[in-house]
Order: C-alpha cells, then structure tokens, then sequence
C-alpha cells in the first residue's frame, strides 16, 4: 500500500476516535471517571495496559517529530489532545501527520 493511500484510513480512525470515546464519557456516571477506570479487574487492567500504551506512543511520537523535523508544536497538541479528548484520536491523527511529513520529504 503507497504511504498515500494511509492517510485516508488514518484521518478516519481520528474520526471514529473521537465519537467511540466520547459517547461513553458524556453519559452519566454513579461514580467519578478514575474510580470507573479501576471499578473491576478487567477495567484496571484495561487501565493499566492504555496508560503503558500511551506513554510508549508518546516517547515513539516525541523522537518521530524530531527525526521527522516536525513542529513540536505538533506534538505539544499531540500530548496534550490524548488526554483531553481521547489517545484513539492522537495516534491515528499523528500517524496521518507523520505520513503526510513523509511524502513531502520523498517529493
């Protein structure tokens, strides 16, 4: 598949991030959203593997920008995005960017 033909399905996952997220945190909750996320043994666990998840994709993204000589700018977003609107929008939105860095570098 041409590096082209991934920003499509990136800029669609940022997409269906954003909603598959938010639909649940919009609706009401008997208790505050850090209890839900240990409220049983799958969920903290669940927890527990995006938070490792995350910060892997963090450090990968920070030195990415940096190799890649994107705007840190970028990446301040990035971070800041993943956990005010959701990580299942930041990484396919970064890895959109990222492909769109690369073609205008092989161009």
């Amino acid at each position: 598949m041409k590096s082209i033909g991934l920003q499509f399905p990136y800029g669609v996952l940022a997409v269906i991030g954003v909603f598959v997220t938010w639909y649940y945190n919009l609706q009401p909750m008997e208790m505050s959203y850090i209890e839900g996320l240990y409220a049983n043994p799958a969920a903290s666990s669940f927890t527990n593997d995006l938070i490792v998840v995350v910060l892997a994709f963090l450090l990968w993204s920070f030195v990415e920008t940096g190799r890649l000589k994107m705007s840190y700018g970028v990446w301040i977003a990035i971070f800041v995005f993943t956990f005010v609107i959701a990580a299942a929008m930041t990484v396919p939105l970064f890895m959109l960017l990222r492909e769109r860095r690369l073609i205008a570098m092989a161009e």
